[in-house]
């Protein structure tokens, strides 16, 4: 199981929230100025795991985007060693759609006990949780005795906060909030040609069907020159890029995305490799995912249904309950060879990191686009098909038209920092 994106929702900190559906064993008062993250970066050990991409270490590598899940089954536990005796004023839980139900969050001296429980519940709803404790120890551990789903455990973010412990790369400040590198554009649908300005430039109809977004004069004689020249339907409206989707229909009929984002994120590097990101050079085109995929095991598509954790995400259409909305992500490389704009295969002139760098082929990095689609479409996937095939053969392709100044400015001020940023690219 895959996990589900989730860059729209909230945080929900709500303490009366907390008073009314969990059993605080020991509490104290708020945690002083100086605590800080002592989980992060430490070793973490888990029951299980769900796969070798879900480990435990990805609940305390400061990132929001990777998460631990364990086995479909009761009980399961992650436990982190702080390095040396802490005081452990807080916890933060930042759940992923497969919560636990019932949990304890414990501490002790040794890694097997004896456990001390800090914070109890029989009726967790999954909504994140920032929970006063108070106890002192070297081990703290999450253990799940109930789940919400026929899923297993999972976590992005299991936080320990306070003093003391060992230094592991944790990070200090006065919140468990996950720092995010991230600025977005806002691009609904402009417009459907049977073109490809990348692919099969100077060539109209020569393409299957796209859903066009942002610059709304692309169709396939688009150049640099001309999308630098045309409008934009796109918030904020300095992004003069262009982006397509293979177009999707429903009982043959064709159906619009009715929320579409892209993410320019600095997630996927190294903390020292995302604060040297580079911006993407005006007038690079970038075609991620395979138009041409046989099955799934060739796709790096993502389909999900919106906040339908229930339901396991796939590389191909999935089956979603009536009222909701399926969702598509694709994630492009982020890694240029620094020389070419294009290659013949649309493909070779970028490439995905490898254990968190860039290549040496690729040396440069730039931001991780993300296309996140959501359209209202659900039931019997039977009925769905892309103009390119099944949904496995999902892909995107990005034609780079922002202003120099703006793009670099926006990399500059949020991306490199780790700032969190809005379609206007402040914080």
């Amino acid at each position: 199981m895959q996990s589900i994106r989730r860059r729209h929702r909230t945080t929900a900190l709500v303490a009366a929230m907390l008073l009314t559906t969990t059993t605080v064993l020991v509490s104290a008062g708020p945690a002083a100025a100086a605590d800080v993250n002592l989980s992060q970066g430490h070793t973490a050990t888990a029951s299980s795991t769900e796969n070798g991409g879900s480990p435990a270490s990805n609940a305390v590598d400061g990132n929001g985007g990777t998460r631990w899940s364990s086995q479909f089954s009761n009980p399961q536990w992650i436990r982190v060693d702080l390095g040396a005796t802490a005081q452990v004023n807080r916890v933060f839980l930042d759940w992923e759609a497969a919560y636990a139900t019932a949990f304890q969050i414990q501490i002790s001296g040794g890694a097997d006990g004896p456990w001390t429980t800090l914070y109890s519940t029989t009726t967790a709803t999954g909504v994140d949780q920032n929970l006063t404790v108070n106890g002192s120890g070297r081990y703290i551990r999450l253990n799940a005795t109930a789940r919400a789903t026929q899923y297993g455990v999972s976590l992005w973010e299991f936080q320990a906060w306070g003093t003391g412990g060992a230094p592991g790369g944790g990070g200090g400040g006065g919140g468990p909030i996950v720092r995010v590198s991230e600025f977005l554009a806002d691009c609904p649908l402009s417009h459907r040609l049977p073109d490809d300005p990348i692919v099969f430039p100077a060539l109209p109809g020569g393409s299957h069907m796209h859903d066009f977004m942002g610059n709304t004069s692309t169709n396939a004689f688009s150049t640099l020159a001309s999308l630098t020249a045309g409008g934009t339907n796109c918030a904020p409206s300095t992004d003069l890029s262009s982006y397509w989707v293979p177009t999707l229909y429903v009982n043959n009929v064709a159906v619009a995305p009715s929320i579409t984002t892209f993410y320019y994120l600095g997630e996927g590097v190294r903390p020292d490799i995302t604060a040297v990101i580079q911006a993407f050079p005006l007038g690079l085109r970038i075609v991620a995912g395979n138009s041409k995929a046989t099955g799934p095991n060739d796709s790096i598509a993502r389909w999900s249904c919106l906040h339908h954790g229930e339901v396991p995400p796939g590389k191909d259409f999935v089956t979603c309950p009536a009222g909701s909305m399926m969702e598509s992500y694709l994630d492009f490389p982020q890694c240029w060879n620094g020389r070419d704009l294009d290659s013949a295969d649309h493909k070779s002139h970028m490439a995905y990191p490898v254990n968190q760098a860039c290549p040496a082929s690729h040396p440069v990095p730039v931001p991780k686009l993300r296309q996140v689609l959501r359209y209202p479409a659900n039931g019997n996937p039977a009925a769905f098909r892309l103009s390119s095939g099944p949904g496995y053969t999902m892909h995107g392709d990005f034609f780079n038209a922002w202003p120099v100044a703006e793009l670099e400015r926006r990399v500059r001020d949020c991306i490199r920092p780790i700032i969190k940023c809005g379609v206007n690219g402040t914080p």
